[in-house]
């Protein structure tokens, strides 16, 4: 019993005192990159599927 104890305690001091913590402002800017950047890939990933939906309708119609 005493080992889950002594992992709890551990465990908030490391939180407390040896993490760092990001400020509000790099929260926020890094949430916003991540946000763009995924919006723009999953655009660029829509564009390529349509393409090859075009091109193997076409390639089926085709033959």
């Amino acid at each position: 019993m005493w080992q889950i104890k002594t992992f709890f305690i551990d465990s908030y001091d490391e939180l407390v005192h040896k993490v760092t913590w990001p400020k509000y402002g790099e929260l926020s800017n890094s949430s916003i990159l991540v946000l763009v950047s995924s919006l723009i890939f999953a655009l660029l990933i829509g564009l390529i599927d349509l393409s090859f939906d075009n091109l193997v309708s076409w390639f089926y119609n085709e033959f």
